[in-house]
């Protein structure tokens, strides 16, 4: 039976990872800040992280700590080296070598760290979640004018999707940088919103307004978008009717 240690495995991403394995018939350790046994806060490490990476197979590493992801990813390349683990796999997010946004810049400091860890490694890019994009519309849609930025498109995908091919790659064996994924449509994030309204019942206008700035420009020219490797099913139409039960909702949009 493979061991397999999941950082973030309560989160949107690492718990379904999490089930996959289980349901593979892998032993699943779960590190998290609040989740015991293995409750550990990666911006510090410690010894229990020593014993969370003690005897695994492979680490899948889902936490995201925002500022501290580079610290984070340093303590648990040690703890690695320490145990021996022959597996280290990182999921990150298809442009960060391309748009100069602060995130992605140090989500692409973590893909250096882990190429250059000297562990087996495996580095999968995908494009946004859905969960992300509602979030994003969610707070927009707060006022009473929906302001989305002009020309931008995004190229959504499910999560679970990226979590089971997360889980193929830990029971493999390590891989490097492999394909990325990406959602089934690129769509404007006007035609996001208005979907979102459309599904939620909500009624806004939808106001399309130019950004400045060099991430706005990269972002513009679709630098985070993944067109050749499409590979996603699930449609943004089909996760908001999923999580509002039914398409059915007649609010109005309006640009």
């Amino acid at each position: 039976m493979t061991t397999i240690l999941v950082t973030g495995g309560t989160g949107t991403l690492g718990g379904p990872v999490c089930e996959k394995l289980r349901t593979e018939g892998h032993e699943v350790r779960v590190l998290s800040r609040h989740s015991p046994p293995y409750a550990v806060d990666l911006r510090r490490g410690g010894p229990l992280l020593d014993r969370a990476v003690d005897g695994v197979d492979a680490i899948v590493h889902c936490t995201n700590i925002m500022r501290h992801d580079e610290q984070a990813a340093r303590l648990l390349i040690e703890a690695a080296h320490r145990s021996g683990v022959p597996h280290l796999l990182y999921i990150s997010i298809v442009g960060v070598d391309r748009v100069p946004l602060g995130y992605y810049r140090t989500k692409y400091a973590v893909e250096r760290l882990v190429q250059q860890s000297g562990l087996g490694w495996t580095i999968l890019r995908t494009t946004q979640f859905h969960d992300l994009i509602l979030r994003l519309l969610e707070g927009l849609a707060k006022p009473p004018v929906m302001l989305v930025p002009k020309a931008v498109r995004d190229q959504p995908m499910e999560v679970t999707e990226a979590a089971y091919r997360l889980a193929e790659l830990a029971a493999g064996p390590p891989a490097g940088r492999v394909a990325d994924m990406g959602g089934p449509e690129i769509r404007t994030f006007a035609e996001l919103a208005a979907a979102y309204l459309r599904a939620s019942g909500r009624q806004r206008r939808i106001v399309e307004i130019p950004l400045p700035g060099r991430v706005y420009r990269g972002l513009r020219h679709g630098g985070h978008l993944a067109p050749e490797s499409a590979v996603g099913r699930v449609t943004f139409e089909e996760f908001l009717a999923a999580r509002f039960d039914d398409g059915s909702a007649s609010g109005q949009a309006t640009t």
